[in-house]
């Protein structure tokens, strides 16, 4: 089943590069009492999530903060290591986006958002989408019909959503 608005998100542990390595982060730590975005999207470095999706969000994050949106999120199946190489490398963690890893799919198959493109070689991927969430309730939700495209799951797109 897909998450829908009005949900709770459910208590997925992700991964991120701490000062000793790797380190678990449960959901509910980043959402309880706290305005965030999250997006989703089918992998690092790859064409329309390195060139469309990810800068959405840097353009406009200062937009978000006026809002009173405490954190944007990035999340990706990957691990923490490439999720981490990959926020430094496209500027987005020095802009205050945060970048996580849902190495096992937890948070991306609880919320109903797994899927596959043999062709392109992407196995046990996520779907590309954003919401914003307040206190862990999904508020706005938009995902995309085809993984190529950032359209409705932008940080313009749901900026004016929210």
């Amino acid at each position: 089943m897909t998450i829908s608005v009005g949900d709770t998100l459910p208590d997925a542990n992700l991964l991120r590069m701490g000062a000793e390595g790797p380190e678990g982060v449960s959901l509910s730590s980043l959402t309880k009492g706290r305005k965030v975005v999250i997006f989703g999207l089918p992998g690092a470095y790859t064409g329309t999530c390195t060139s469309a999706h990810v800068p959405s969000f840097m353009r406009t994050k200062g937009d978000f903060d006026a809002k009173g949106v405490d954190e944007i999120i990035c999340v990706s199946v990957n691990d923490p290591f490439v999720m981490a190489a990959w926020g430094e490398s496209t500027g987005a963690a020095d802009a205050g986006l945060t970048f996580l890893g849902d190495a096992a799919s937890e948070l991306t198959n609880a919320i109903g958002m797994a899927f596959d493109a043999p062709p392109a070689g992407l196995h046990g991927r996520s779907k590309r989408y954003a919401l914003y969430a307040e206190d862990g309730v999904v508020k706005v939700l938009q995902a995309e019909q085809s993984p190529g495209v950032c359209e409705t799951s932008g940080g313009e797109a749901l900026l004016a959503s929210i």
